[in-house]
């Protein structure tokens, strides 16, 4: 594969020969069978693990093609408003790209392990006191006055980079898969990913589309109750967010595709993250597992198996002639939020410095 998504998806990106391009090798990440999942829900279950991106994030997909575009335009600076990863993912191609960063943060609201990285590009962070959404709003306004080049979501060129991991999934399976799940936080990504598969089946990639089935955190589920959420809460940070900026795309998502956006519960979250590195081997933040978690919640009141049934007999079309697959869109590294795992597990035992008390403590002895 070509070096990063500009690169290897020139065709269907808006970049010129005058385009430089800011890279830093992004994308082709793995496409990981799930064993347990796949058993416990009784469909194919595939994970998209964006957490081997060079920063440990998704956003490394947009942030390629949003700061070589604002290098492009003769931007000397970048900014944003992060709840973590996307100001990691800013500050490292801003030190690519030979450019300033500029991150706004929620004082207090932000992973450790995100917060270290931005802080290593030497951005410029500043946390205000509010949450992701005012410090939106705040990038907003110096953005329309001064000459940074806001690197946001809202940024289109993001979408257009992010749209990527959509041809990537497609490329793996020879196909679109019957149903994509992924966590909802700003929504640029579910908007992005839809529209990766419907340019994919424009240009005759792909002959069929996919569920698109989003997921918000409980206690941050403005898309869910209709109306922006004043002060969202959830463990899961990086989909800590009341007023989603891509909030159209990510309802067009789901009303073209047939699909649906729910919430699951902190608690729910939780269950995925400890199953997921439990049962198959994989780390993630815990806004990644939300999507896990919502496939779970569908699995157990059996929408997989009355979809699966809703088609009528001898008129089966495209999708529904084949083996059903589920890909979980896994947005984050777990290392970008290190508390929360030792949070979430009990902590080593400790012993004597000697080979009989650790075959004691294994049952060995």
């Amino acid at each position: 594969m070509p070096s990063g998504v500009i690169n290897h998806y020139k065709d269907f990106l808006p970049v010129n020969e005058k385009t430089p391009i800011i890279t830093l090798d992004e994308g082709d990440t793995p496409l990981i069978p799930a064993p347990y999942l796949s058993r416990f829900i009784g469909i194919d279950v595939f994970l998209k693990y964006e957490g081997l991106n060079p920063t440990g994030s998704f956003k490394d997909r947009g942030m390629t093609l949003a700061v070589s575009k604002a290098v492009e335009d003769g931007y000397k600076a970048v900014i944003c408003a992060s709840t973590g990863n996307t100001s990691a993912s800013a500050a490292a191609y801003a030190v690519r790209a030979k450019i300033k960063s500029v991150v706004v943060i929620p004082e207090g609201a932000i992973a450790l392990g995100k917060l270290a990285q931005a802080l290593i590009h030497n951005a410029q962070v500043i946390a205000i006191k509010g949450n992701f959404d005012a410090a939106l709003n705040i990038v907003k306004e110096i953005t329309k006055k001064y000459p940074l080049a806001l690197v946001n979501s809202l940024n289109p060129y993001r979408i257009e980079g992010q749209k990527t991991a959509a041809f990537e999934i497609c490329d793996a399976l020879g196909r679109a898969p019957t149903y994509q799940a992924i966590p909802v936080g700003n929504a640029g990504n579910i908007t992005a990913y839809w529209k990766g598969y419907k340019e994919y089946k424009a240009k005759g990639k792909i002959k069929d589309l996919p569920r698109m089935l989003g997921f918000q955190a409980e206690g941050a589920a403005p898309i869910v109750k209709g109306y922006p959420v004043k002060d969202p809460k959830t463990i899961a940070t990086a989909i800590r967010i009341g007023n989603p900026a891509s909030w159209k795309g990510a309802e067009q998502a789901r009303d073209e595709s047939r699909g649906l956006i729910e919430s699951v519960s902190d608690e729910q979250i939780l269950a995925a993250y400890k199953l997921l590195a439990e049962k198959e081997g994989v780390f993630v933040e815990p806004a990644s597992a939300a999507s896990v978690a919502g496939v779970i919640n569908l699995s157990k009141r059996g929408y997989f198996k009355r979809k699966a049934q809703s088609a009528p007999k001898g008129k089966l079309t495209g999708q529904a002639k084949r083996k059903a697959q589920i890909v979980c869109i896994l947005t984050g590294h777990g290392l970008k939020d290190p508390d929360r795992a030792i949070q979430s597990i009990e902590k080593p035992k400790v012993v004597k410095a000697n080979v009989e008390a650790v075959l004691k403590e294994i049952k060995f002895s």
